[in-house]
């Protein structure tokens, strides 16, 4: 049996907001994460959806602890520095798997996440990240809950495109031209990893 969790963080600020190039000083408004529990085929048994906001995330820590995998969609790049600053143990040290990471190693350039989701899950995202931030701005009820709903909904994308790209080792696209193309992945566990011991 094998653990993961597949994440995605939104935050309060834009990159022109801040005197840094580093998303630590974006600050974090909503993190989502998908807990699961896989069989030795790599099938989810069981997975459930939580969401934490900035100052909830000390209780979203336990989660991260002993996963198999943390699995994001430019996570390496994007999220894990977002939370740096929130962590309470070496996050870039855990057994990160950024799927964006893995396509661009292949393909050579970075691709979204939409047009990842829209050619090959025949889905996409609900709302963009410029959104998100106008979200918590604004900081109402119903604006709270659409950027709750839009994290999650991430999640959930990534969650899917993951899982096409482990069992079907293949991820669909459209290039600038428009021409439908495909980029053959491995997302398999490596030997070493199948039956790794908890980092904590």
């Amino acid at each position: 049996m094998f653990s993961e969790i597949i994440f995605d963080v939104e935050t309060q600020k834009f990159f022109d907001e801040v005197d840094s190039r580093d998303p630590g000083a974006l600050g974090v408004s909503i993190v989502s994460v998908y807990s699961r529990k896989l069989d030795e085929n790599f099938k989810e048994i069981e997975g459930t959806m939580q969401s934490f906001w900035e100052d909830e995330i000390d209780r979203m820590w336990p989660l991260f602890q002993g996963k198999d995998r943390i699995i994001g969609f430019n996570s390496i790049g994007f999220d894990v520095p977002v939370l740096s600053p929130y962590e309470k143990f070496p996050l870039a040290n855990l057994p990160h798997f950024d799927i964006l990471a893995n396509v661009k190693e292949v393909l050579g350039h970075r691709i979204s996440l939409d047009a990842l989701a829209k050619e090959t899950l025949r889905t996409k995202k609900i709302d963009h990240g410029a959104r998100a931030v106008e979200y918590w701005r604004k900081g109402d009820k119903e604006s709270l809950s659409k950027l709750k709903k839009y994290c999650e909904a991430d999640v959930i994308i990534t969650r899917d495109l993951y899982d096409h790209g482990l069992h079907e080792k293949i991820l669909r696209f459209k290039d600038k031209w428009n021409t439908p193309r495909q980029v053959e992945v491995d997302f398999s566990y490596p030997p070493q990893d199948m039956k790794q011991d908890s980092l904590f």
